[in-house]
């Protein structure tokens, strides 16, 4: 296990051209608080390579969901530059998708209508569209429910109906802005699995923000450890483990309590999975 300020190798995607390359620098954002300016974010540089996953992790308030509106182009008025593919960020864009916390599907859409909502414009022609909309929802594992409406779902369910949404335009990158902080544990753990397979899959570059740091170390090649007043980047982990990742992995668990001891500042603790002690017989 290392921690690392550099930038990692990305593993090259699987079925597409290298695309999805962000480059941020010297990124700097304000809010005027009654009257005075209050700065949330300050000398974010970050490099993020095509067909990677990097999570950001740190306490609430440092700034990563503002990061993540930057990036997407929700909000322009920040110090700095960031450029996708070497096109500088100005406004939103098809090229880049955004997951919420919540699904934010539309209840009276369908399943397949609400993927489908992606598409309406983009280059790509009606009579195909069908047929990526069915892709996406194969995807997700989800076909089936193309008829569905989002309240015959699970909480799981619609989530991953929200991301076949947004990945059925192709982004480029993929933000994820707690995509699965709304759901039961269980269905946490189903779904994580369920995104793991998804970009093992696409190898689409994602980016995703969460208060999990063990969510964070099964899916991310990168880790982005974020400290506040104002938000910065404190440090950068690499995760150097294969996907698919094992759950009860050792080093996994012990990479787990190495960044929570970071973000808490607390003593890093024994983490291995405890075994049971082998019998002695007098």
């Amino acid at each position: 296990m290392t921690v690392q300020p550099h930038i990692a190798p990305a593993r090259p995607p699987a079925t597409q051209p290298e695309r999805g390359a962000l480059t941020i620098r010297n990124l700097s954002k304000s809010f005027q608080i009654d009257g005075a300016p209050f700065q949330v974010l300050r000398d974010i540089n970050l490099e993020i390579r095509p067909g990677e996953f990097v999570s950001i992790v740190g306490a609430s308030g440092c700034g990563k969901s503002t990061l993540l509106r930057l990036i997407v182009g929700l909000d322009t008025d920040y110090d700095g530059e960031i450029h996708l593919d070497g096109q500088r960020v100005t406004t939103t864009s098809l090229d880049r998708g955004l997951v919420f916390q919540d699904h934010r599907l539309f209840p009276w859409m369908t399943l397949e209508e609400n993927v489908g909502l992606a598409l309406l414009n983009t280059d790509i022609p009606k009579h195909r569209r069908a047929g990526v909309v069915a892709e996406h929802i194969a995807l997700v594992n989800l076909t089936g429910f193309e008829k569905a409406y989002p309240h015959q779902l699970s909480g799981g369910m619609a989530q991953r109906a929200a991301i076949a949404r947004a990945l059925a335009a192709s982004p480029k990158l993929l933000l994820l802005d707690e995509p699965l902080g709304a759901l039961d544990a269980l269905t946490r753990i189903h779904v994580q699995t369920e995104l793991q397979r998804i970009w093992m899959q696409q190898r689409s570059t994602m980016l995703m923000v969460t208060h999990d740091v063990e969510e964070a170390v099964y899916l991310s090649d990168r880790i982005l450890i974020m400290a506040p007043n104002p938000g910065r980047i404190r440090r950068i982990v690499e995760v150097d483990l294969p996907h698919p990742r094992e759950r009860g992995s050792a080093q996994l668990h012990r990479l787990r309590d190495e960044i929570l001891a970071e973000l808490t500042g607390a003593p890093v603790t024994r983490s291995l999975i405890p075994f049971p002690a082998k019998e002695t017989h007098s």
